[in-house]
């Protein structure tokens, strides 16, 4: 492995520069130097191979939940048809355990959904655990309504979505189909990459060994944070979408919640001194909170279809090159592995643009220190 040089943190697969390292970092020396850095234009990453994550956090799990919940609740469980075997990661109990269950619940397991099944034949529930991944997304379609009966007492034809009564399939790569007596959930996934999953187990000991451990950061309590914060010495934006810390938050939120509190997605997480951590657990949670109860209210009004990690009214996910709505900075961003790291320099690193070497290297396309970025030319 190639040494780092002085200033430089690894993280993840890039390389990134501390400008002006604070006399607390254990980057900076006696004389502290500035490091000459460049920072990128807004390249289109897509036709290079780049792909930003998209992966439904705890807003939209909740929100899904919601949705799901007067949907299936009561329901029976008519089967579950594979399109694509690689969706099943589980042998034993079969597909077929499940069939003529009733749903009794509907629940969240970090970034999973969890449908549990009572069956006739078995006191043990069941558990059909969706984990969506990045590019998987649900969809419904309610079951096709009864044919009205004539006057004579035949029933007069009608159009049926398919043949049979049964919901019309959406576009796309339909992975699996979940017919329920109310209708049938869809999961699909976009792209060639198949990275969702569905387990099926028995019991509740099988459910909890799926469980990655991370706590509820909305009823964490300061100590609990503090302490799971404290665990390893990790980069904050690595710690807080680590679903063994923390459960449910990933890319785009923790941009969010670091935004919030106005804290370095590099800075180390043992680092923190009470009150910012104070600060990024308050934070935390009313992003989260906020999210959650837009995306609740609005699952009440209609299914969820439209599932994205980029949303307009964020503060700084998706908005490299934007105004920063707090301060009117330049919105910047790593780029590391298939994800992207967005900040505000004014709002969290005191000014500071980290850089991405490895990729400015890679694009050969950089702004030179001094000139103005994407957005600053008034």
């Amino acid at each position: 492995m190639v040494a780092a040089p002085a200033g430089s943190v690894v993280w993840g697969w890039v390389m990134v520069e501390i400008v002006n390292p604070g006399p607390s970092h254990p980057a900076a020396s006696a004389a502290t130097r500035t490091i000459k850095h460049r920072t990128i234009t807004r390249p289109d990453l897509t036709r290079r191979g780049y792909t930003c994550s998209a992966m439904p956090e705890l807003p939209d799990i909740e929100a899904y939940l919601e949705a799901l919940r007067p949907r299936l609740v009561g329901e029976r469980l008519n089967g579950v048809t594979l399109k694509n075997p690689f969706l099943l990661r589980t042998f034993d109990p079969p597909l077929d355990a499940v069939r003529g269950g009733t749903v009794v619940g509907v629940s969240r397991l970090g970034k999973r959904l969890v449908f549990e099944v009572e069956t006739p034949s078995s006191g043990t529930p069941y558990f059909l655990v969706v984990h969506l991944m990045i590019a998987g997304r649900l969809q419904w379609r309610p079951a096709a309504p009864p044919a009205p009966t004539g006057a004579g007492g035949a029933s007069e034809a009608r159009a049926a979505p398919t043949p049979g009564g049964r919901s019309s399939a959406p576009k796309g790569n339909v992975l699996a189909a979940v017919e329920f007596s109310s209708g049938t959930l869809f999961l699909t996934e976009a792209g060639s990459r198949r990275r969702a999953s569905l387990h099926i187990v028995q019991g509740r000991e099988a459910l909890a060994a799926l469980d990655p451990g991370g706590m509820d950061i909305l009823s964490a309590t300061p100590e609990r944070f503090s302490a799971a914060l404290g665990r390893e010495n990790r980069a904050l934006k690595r710690a807080l979408a680590d679903p063994h810390l923390f459960s449910g938050i990933g890319n785009a939120y923790s941009d969010e919640i670091l935004h919030r509190a106005c804290l370095s997605p590099l800075k180390l997480s043992q680092s923190l001194n009470d009150e910012e951590a104070a600060r990024l657990l308050q934070a935390a949670q009313a992003v989260l909170g906020e999210w959650t109860a837009r995306l609740v209210a609005e699952a009440r009004e209609a299914f969820p279809e439209k599932v994205t990690a980029f949303r307009p009214d964020m503060a700084v996910h998706g908005k490299f090159g934007a105004r920063c709505p707090a301060c009117g900075q330049t919105v910047q961003r790593i780029v590391y592995a298939d994800n992207e790291c967005d900040y505000c320099p004014g709002c969290q690193t005191g000014g500071r643009i980290l850089a991405d070497r490895s990729l400015s290297r890679l694009l050969k396309d950089d702004w030179p220190r001094g000139t103005p970025g994407p957005g600053d030319e008034d």
